[in-house]
């Protein structure tokens, strides 16, 4: 008691611990899956399927699959499950296409290099975040001249119709979402200026992108585009490919950051002009902002949706990891196993998409300034 009268003044007391029904798991479980009969119900039903699915999911994903084998009849005589052997003994081609063996210390620089490059970008509390900037603006002409090769950098040619796999759809989804948000962002300002010339291209190329396909637009990319060209010309490939993705992204990044540019009250346009702020200074410092934060959501649905896209380059010819896959389980050795390609493949683009998913929520937290009820 002595003890308790040295630690508390005369008066107060400990604060006592919730009960145990008010707080913790339970707490959660009962408020939020067993709080109405409806939700009792739809609970047991879940509980019920993920008892049937998910012990069935990880025997044929783990326990029972083979991750060591030379053939598919192998993988059926050693266990009942999955073939991941096939994964394990095609992995550098689904990782590089078709890259040289011998320079695949490049896109492994460049990858690293990359993760250097995009932090900064991403998160601002990083030490030196000023030099990485810079870094991070220079980084695309120094992984092109990695991966691409030059004679006078010392680094041997290599022809882009090798690149392919995972590392293409890196390629082609990182260089559409770096490139078509600020081309999105000029075009949306185009759409809401008042020069009429600016304002119908701006409609004209907005609406034309957005009422094709893209699959209609690779395939302009990869067969047409050279009858426009001059004889004897060469344009490659994938510098095409790039060029339609970006393009048809920008086309609707720009109606995204529209509406957010259309939710910004016109007291805050006014407000900028009688600080005797300039168009150009007045949507950098104070319309834009806030625009792009509103529009954070859909920008990031639209570059989810452009990374999922990229799968269909692999019908123009291009081997992302689809084409890689559907190539490989034409092997007779291996046919049959389409699951695991096609298992494998989604949890990779899962991962990503998840992660640009998260991403967007942390940003939007990051920039919440009041409006919370």
């Amino acid at each position: 008691m002595s003890e308790q009268k040295r630690k508390y003044p005369p008066g107060q007391h400990p604060d006592l611990p919730p009960p145990l029904l008010m707080s913790g798991a339970i707490f959660w479980i009962r408020s939020n899956l067993l709080n109405s009969p409806l939700n009792v119900v739809l609970t047991v039903a879940a509980v019920f399927v993920l008892y049937q699915l998910v012990p069935a999911i990880l025997n044929w994903a783990f326990f029972d699959a083979v991750f060591v084998a030379e053939s598919r009849k192998e993988c059926l005589a050693l266990g009942s499950g999955a073939c991941w052997a096939f994964i394990g003994e095609r992995s550098d081609q689904f990782i590089y296409g078709f890259y040289p063996a011998e320079h695949r210390w490049r896109v492994n620089l460049s990858f690293a290099l990359m993760i250097v490059a995009v932090i900064p970008v991403l998160f601002a509390q990083i030490p030196g975040r000023g030099q990485l900037l810079w870094f991070a603006i220079a980084y695309p002409v120094i992984a092109f001249f990695l991966l691409v090769g030059n004679t006078i950098l010392g680094l041997e040619p290599v022809e882009t119709s090798r690149f392919g796999g995972f590392m293409l759809t890196m390629i082609v989804g990182i260089t559409g979402i770096v490139v078509s948000l600020p081309i999105g962002i000029l075009l949306a300002l185009g759409r809401q200026s008042e020069m009429p010339a600016v304002r119908t291209l701006s409609v004209l190329f907005i609406e034309f992108i957005r009422g094709v396909p893209l699959i209609t637009l690779l395939f302009v990319a990869s067969t047409m585009l050279n009858y426009f060209l001059p004889p004897g010309t060469t344009f490659d490939l994938l510098l095409r490919v790039l060029i339609m993705v970006t393009l048809f992204s920008s086309a609707y990044i720009a109606e995204v950051v529209r509406g957010g540019l259309q939710a910004i009250p016109s007291g805050q346009v006014e407000a900028a002009n009688s600080l005797g702020l300039r168009y150009w200074d007045s949507m950098r410092l104070i319309i834009l902002p806030q625009a792009l934060k509103i529009s954070i959501p859909g920008i990031v649905n639209t570059f989810i949706g452009l990374f999922k896209d990229t799968t269909l380059v692999s019908i123009i010819g291009l081997l992302d990891p689809l084409g890689i896959g559907r190539a490989s389980i034409s092997d007779i050795k291996w046919s049959g196993l389409a699951t695991e390609v096609y298992v494998f493949i989604g949890a990779f683009f899962f991962i990503c998409c998840f992660s640009m998913s998260r991403y967007s929520l942390y940003l939007e937290r990051k920039l919440e300034t009041g409006h919370q009820k």
